[in-house]
C-alpha cells in the first residue's frame, strides 16, 4: 500500500510538531507493509533529500508564505502526479492549500485527514475559508483527532463527528542519554531547573513563564529557536537542541513546564516526550490534548492559561515537594506506557488505511 502524506513543511527544514508526527507514522509503518511518501514545500527544493529514513520525500518550491499558509504554483502539478500513484492521500490539517490540492487533483482517491488543530489566529480570514474547509472535511473518508479532549471542544470536529476517530499521538522509545551529554549539561546548568522545549511561537506562553521565573527565582531552561523575550538571570536560553541533548535535558530537569495558552497548541508532543522521560509536568487547561497527556494532580499540575501567578504557584509546589514531583513523574511514565506507545498509533492508522481502501491485505501488527 502506498500512502501520500501532505503538509506544508517537513524535514530537513522542519522537525517540530506535525512533521514529527508524520515522520513517526511514515517510519513506523514501513515494516508493516506501507510505502510512505511525504509531499511538502521548501524554499530550497533542489537541496531536499529524496529519502528520509525509509520513506520518500517530494518537495515543491514555496512561492509565498502569508497568514501562516505556504503557497506554491508548482505544487499543483507535482501533487497531481503523486496523488495519481497513491492508494491513500493523508492530509494533515490545517493547511488551506491542501484543500485546494485535493479539490483539483485529489478527488477520487481514498482520503484521510488528521485534524491537528483548529484555525485560531487567522480569525479575519476564517469566514472566507470556512465553507471550503467544511467541504474539504466532508469529502474525507475518515478524519482523525489526536485526543478526545480536542474532539470534545472543537466546533469544527463536532460538525463532522460521524467521521472522526480518536488516535492519540505515539512516540517511539529513546535510548537513555549518554553520560557525556549529561555531564556537559550538568556543567552548564543549575540543579533543579525547570525545562521548556519548543519553538518560541506566539501561542507557547513564554511571557508568562518568564514572569513566573522572575517571581520565583527558580532556574528555568528554555530550549528552542525563535525570538527570545528578555528574561532575568535565572532563565537560560540554550537555543534549538539535538534529540540527544533534549533527552539529556529531560533527564536532568526537576519538571517540565509547558505554558501554551491558546488552542493552537492542540496536543503538545513535547509534553509527551516529558511523560516518556518520567517527568512531572505543568500545562494550561485550554481544552486540547495537553490535558489528555497531563492529568491534573496525577501526572503534574494544570493551571488556567495566561496566568503567571498560577504558574508561579505550580512551579513552587513542584520545586519544594520532591516526593510529589517524583510520584507525578512515575505516573506520567505509566500513562505514556498505557496510551502513547507508538505501536498503538501505528496499528490504528494501518487499520484506517485498510478500511478506506477496502483492503483485505494481511498486514503484520506493530506489537
Amino acid at each position: 500500500m502506498k500512502v501520500l502524506h501532505v503538509f506544508k513543511t517537513y524535514l530537513p527544514e522542519d522537525f517540530t510538531g506535525i512533521p514529527r508526527v508524520i515522520h513517526a507514522i511514515a517510519e513506523g509503518l514501513t515494516p508493516l507493509g506501507v510505502e510512505s511518501h511525504v509531499f511538502a514545500l521548501s524554499d530550497t527544493p533542489d537541496r531536499a533529500p529524496a529519502m528520509i529514513g525509509s520513506h520518500h520525500l517530494h518537495v515543491a518550491q514555496r512561492d509565498i508564505h502569508i497568514a501562516s499558509t505556504s503557497l506554491s504554483i508548482s505544487a499543483f502539478y507535482r501533487f497531481r502526479d503523486l496523488a495519481r500513484d497513491a492508494d491513500v492521500v493523508h492530509y494533515h490539517f490545517p493547511w488551506p492549500m491542501g484543500d485546494l490540492l485535493h479539490f483539483l487533483h485529489g478527488r477520487g482517491k481514498p482520503t484521510i485527514i488528521t485534524y491537528h488543530s483548529d484555525i485560531v489566529r487567522q480569525r479575519l480570514l476564517l469566514p472566507f475559508y470556512r465553507p471550503i474547509m467544511h467541504r474539504f472535511l466532508s469529502a474525507a473518508d475518515a478524519i482523525v483527532a489526536t485526543s478526545p479532549n480536542y474532539m470534545g471542544t472543537s466546533p469544527v470536529l463536532e460538525r463532522h463527528r460521524d467521521k472522526v476517530s480518536i488516535i492519540p499521538i505515539g512516540l517511539p522509545e529513546r535510548t537513555p542519554p549518554d553520560s557525556e551529554d549529561l555531564e556537559k549539561w550538568r556543567r552548564r546548568l543549575e540543579d533543579g531547573f525547570f525545562l521548556f522545549v519548543g519553538d518560541l511561537r506566539y501561542y507557547k506562553g513564554l511571557p508568562f513563564l518568564i514572569e513566573a521565573a522572575r517571581r520565583t527565582s527558580i532556574p528555568v531552561v528554555v530550549a528552542g529557536q525563535g525570538a527570545a523575550p528578555d528574561a532575568p538571570d535565572n532563565v537560560k536560553y540554550v537555543g534549538a537542541v539535538s534529540d540527544d541533548d533534549r533527552e539529556a535535558l529531560l533527564s536532568l530537569c526537576r519538571a517540565f513546564v509547558f505554558p501554551s495558552h491558546l488552542r493552537s497548541e492542540a496536543f503538545g508532543v513535547a509534553l509527551l516526550e516529558a511523560a516518556r522521560a518520567g517527568k512531572p509536568m505543568i500545562s494550561c487547561e485550554i481544552g486540547t490534548g495537553t490535558s489528555y497527556v497531563n492529568i491534573d494532580q496525577l501526572t503534574g499540575l494544570t493551571i488556567p492559561p495566561a496566568d503567571a501567578e498560577a504558574l508561579s504557584n505550580a512551579m513552587r509546589r513542584l520545586a519544594k515537594d520532591a516526593d510529589m514531583a517524583t510520584a507525578m513523574g512515575k505516573s506520567a511514565r505509566m500513562r505514556y506506557d498505557s496510551l502513547f506507545q507508538i505501536p498503538r498509533m501505528l496499528d490504528s492508522y494501518r487499520d484506517i488505511y485498510c478500511r478506506v481502501t477496502n483492503s483485505t491485505d494481511e498486514f503484520p501488527t506493530s506489537a
